[in-house]
This record gives C-alpha cells, sequence and structure tokens, in this order.
C-alpha cells in the first residue's frame, strides 16, 4: 500500500514539473504566461505516467539488470510509447492533433521524433538514479497516513479537473464535427470564436494549444485527393520527362550512325528474302552490286566508327 501511494505521489510531482517545464519553454517561445496541458490545474499527466510507468519497469527489473544503459532504453520506448499512444487516441476522439512533429527530422507519422526520445531517455536517467531517491527520502519524513491523504486529496482534485476537461473536449469536438469549414485554419478560428464567448476556464484551453490542428473527415478525404493528384502530377511529369530526354538523345544522334543502321537493317531484310539457289542472274547480278557498295562505304572513316560505336552498345 505504502509503494502505491509513494507511486501516485511520484506521478503528480512529476505532472506538476512537467507543466513546469512546458509553461516555461511557452513563454520562451511566445513571450507570455500560458498555463499549458488539458487540465485548468498546473498538472501534465502525461509527464506523470511516463515517470510512473519508468519506476515501475526499472523497479521489476532492478533485481536484474539496473543500469544506466538500461534506464535510458526503457525511457526512450515507454516515454515515445506514451507520447505517441496519446497522440493519437486524442486525434481520433477529438479529431485534432495537438502536437505534430511532422517538420522535425526523424520522427513516426509527426507524433513523436527522436530528439523527443532522446530527451526521455536522459530524463528516465535522471528520473530513477538522481529524482526518485531525493523523492522517496523526502516521502520517508512524513507519516504513511498524511501521505495517503495527500494522495487522495490529490486524486479527488484530479478526477473533477478530468471532468471539467471532458466537457471542454466535448465542446471542441462537437464544434469541429458540425463545422462546414474546409481548412484545418478556418476550423480553428471557429472553435477559438466559440471558445472566446465562454468562462475562463474555455477560453484557457483555447490558449494552451495555439498551433492545434483540427481535422474532419471531409478534410482528411480532401488532403487524401491531394495526395493522390499530387502523386499523379508526379509520375505523368516523369513520364514526359522520359520522352523528352529520348527525344532528345534521338535528336542528337548522329545521321551517318542512322544511315548505318538503316543499311545494316536492309542488308538483313535482303538475306531472309533473297534465295540464292532460286534466284535469277538479275536478281544475282544486283545482289553482287549491292554488297560490293556496301563494303565501298564501310571503308569510308564516318562509317568504321559508327559500326565500332554500335559495336560497343551491345551487351
Amino acid at each position: 500500500m505504502e509503494a502505491l501511494t509513494n507511486l501516485v505521489l511520484l506521478f503528480f510531482a512529476y505532472s506538476f514539473l512537467g507543466w513546469c517545464i512546458e509553461v516555461t519553454l511557452k513563454f520562451i517561445q511566445y513571450h507570455r504566461f500560458i498555463n499549458r496541458g488539458f487540465f485548468t490545474g498546473p498538472i501534465c499527466p502525461i509527464y506523470g505516467s511516463g515517470a510512473a510507468l519508468i519506476t515501475l519497469a526499472v523497479g521489476l527489473l532492478s533485481p536484474v539488470e539496473s543500469a544506466y544503459g538500461t534506464t535510458f532504453a526503457l525511457s526512450f520506448v515507454l516515454c515515445g510509447a506514451v507520447e505517441y499512444f496519446t497522440s493519437y487516441f486524442m486525434e481520433k476522439r477529438f479529431h485534432a492533433r495537438w502536437w505534430d512533429y511532422s517538420r522535425k527530422p526523424m520522427n513516426l507519422h509527426g507524433r513523436i521524433w527522436i530528439g523527443n526520445l532522446i530527451l526521455f531517455g536522459l530524463g528516465g536517467v535522471a528520473i530513477i538514479h538522481l529524482i526518485n531517491p531525493l523523492l522517496y527520502r523526502l516521502f520517508d519524513l512524513v507519516s504513511l497516513d498524511p501521505r495517503r491523504i495527500l494522495a487522495a486529496v490529490l486524486l479527488t482534485v484530479f478526477a473533477a479537473d478530468y471532468v471539467m476537461t471532458h466537457f471542454v473536449l466535448r465542446l471542441i469536438k462537437n464544434s469541429v464535427e458540425s463545422s462546414e469549414a474546409d481548412s484545418t485554419e478556418a476550423i480553428n478560428r471557429e472553435v477559438r470564436l466559440l471558445l472566446s464567448d465562454r468562462n475562463i476556464f474555455y477560453r484557457r484551453f483555447a490558449d494552451a494549444y495555439p498551433e492545434v490542428i483540427y481535422r474532419t473527415e471531409r478534410i482528411n478525404a480532401r488532403l487524401a485527393a491531394l495526395r493522390e493528384e499530387s502523386e499523379r502530377i508526379r509520375r505523368e511529369a516523369e513520364r514526359r520527362l522520359e520522352e523528352q530526354k529520348a527525344q532528345l538523345i534521338s535528336s542528337m544522334e548522329p545521321s551517318s550512325m542512322i544511315r548505318s543502321s538503316l543499311l545494316d537493317q536492309q542488308r538483313r531484310l535482303i538475306d531472309m528474302l533473297y534465295d540464292e539457289q532460286n534466284a535469277s542472274e538479275p536478281a544475282r547480278a544486283l545482289k553482287r552490286e549491292i554488297e560490293a557498295n556496301q563494303a565501298r562505304l564501310e571503308s569510308r572513316p564516318l562509317s568504321r566508327i559508327a559500326n565500332l560505336t554500335k559495336a560497343a552498345d551491345k551487351p
């Protein structure tokens, strides 16, 4: 029971720390205070969830392995999974993408990217080997019953905050689904206008995620059609480029080579049609005359160069 109580307190401690980090980063970006997170209170549960999962996983593996590298790998994978599936669930549930790393290098569907994963790994090492020991020593300074009461109070406030957040997100979802706008920017403006007419709890949410991307099924279908059309245009451009390339190569081919190739084709055709045994004397004389002129032509310098080039092109 004590371990569960401490884990709950760790969850809230790291959720508050994550909120402080988010607020600081947004203050640097926008030069004003922004109450980040889905909840009204100073808490970002995604941070607390990640820290709690890391603590549980490392605790289970500690009898076998407790090296820094193991902690880094577990934090890298577990926190990445938490961020990815949170993004996926929130997008499917409320038709909005609350963060997008599509422009970042080495991202997965824009939900996670390598930079954050590395930070998660390093953060996990700090949590397990530096911060958790300090927090557990602080917990030990307080008897178990006060810790239980504190954990229960925090959970109660958290549940009430969740209910309020649920109503805000439900309003946003209904607004997005009923919107007739055909772009994420237009829907964003509609949602912000709708929330601005509500109380402070709704307006706070609009400020917390200024870069949110709202998408309806209609917009997704439109984006899919645009991607398909772009792919068709790309394939058509490649086909035309290949045709122009072939025409350019053909136009640059010397006439002497074309003439030589044509004569070679004529000779092979004559060989297929000419029958020495059944040929008349005039046909035989014409055949000898053609062979003589062919020999004269091939003895010329340009013809020899063309023949050498043609032989080099053969596999």
